[in-house]
């Protein structure tokens, strides 16, 4: 495919291996990287058509950029549940996984149902983006009723006692982006945190701690409640 050689090609032409030591410094896996920023990538993808069958070319390359700008340049609506699936069970760094998350898997019809079932799943990445979606379609899905944040109360508090780095972030990340999105849903999380504070466990305690020093915070308030008078 010529399109996939002429975009692996501007890939390669942008490699910078010296930006990998800070990279790893932030807990990316820099396994075949290739050292190229998140704005060059977003600078690629704007040149590019959507094209679903160039981002599995792309990802299919292996290369962590690649599979990052996969994301980026594929359409949403082509996507398939055995497509996210796959890509999941690939994720080997945070940053692959909240890419992909936030810049196409939360814009497929299956992002719901995904959150529940890789919520259960013990592979940590995989588990991870589940969370992560919850807290993108808190960002992203301006229209879901406040009802469908509160139905994933129990996945959030399910994964609250899983010690993993990178799960951990991800559930206390859900926890604060749902109580971000309104009032009435602060209100919520806060709630929620009180419940997870309760539990005796470490993890549970930190996630509950650093969600609610944000939420009750004067400066998510203070948006919230001028955000509510609009």
């Amino acid at each position: 495919m010529q399109k996939l050689k002429h975009t692996l090609d501007q890939l390669h032409t942008m490699a910078n291996t010296k930006s990998l030591p800070g990279m790893a410094r932030f807990g990316i896996d820099t396994n075949g990287r290739l050292g190229i920023s998140l704005p060059q990538l977003r600078k690629i993808a704007k040149g590019t058509e959507k094209d679903h069958q160039l981002a599995l070319a792309l990802w299919e390359a292996g290369i962590p950029e690649a599979r990052i700008l996969a994301s980026m340049v594929d359409d949403p609506a082509q996507v398939t549940a055995e497509q996210m699936d796959v890509w999941a069970g690939d994720f080997n760094s945070w940053d692959i996984c909240d890419g992909v998350c936030s810049n196409l898997f939360d814009k497929t019809p299956f992002a719901w149902e995904k959150i529940e079932e890789w919520g259960a799943d013990e592979r940590e990445f995989v588990r991870r983006a589940g969370y992560v979606l919850i807290a993108c379609l808190a960002v992203h899905n301006k229209g879901a009723p406040d009802e469908v944040f509160t139905a994933l109360f129990p996945i959030i508090t399910a994964g609250a006692t899983d010690p993993r780095n990178f799960v951990r972030k991800a559930v206390n990340w859900a926890v604060r982006g749902i109580g971000k999105r309104n009032l009435a849903l602060n209100k919520a999380a806060i709630s929620l945190s009180e419940e997870i504070l309760a539990i005796d466990d470490k993890t549970a305690r930190w996630i509950a701690r650093n969600a609610l020093r944000e939420l009750t915070g004067g400066k998510v308030q203070a948006r919230l409640r001028k955000k509510e008078k609009l």
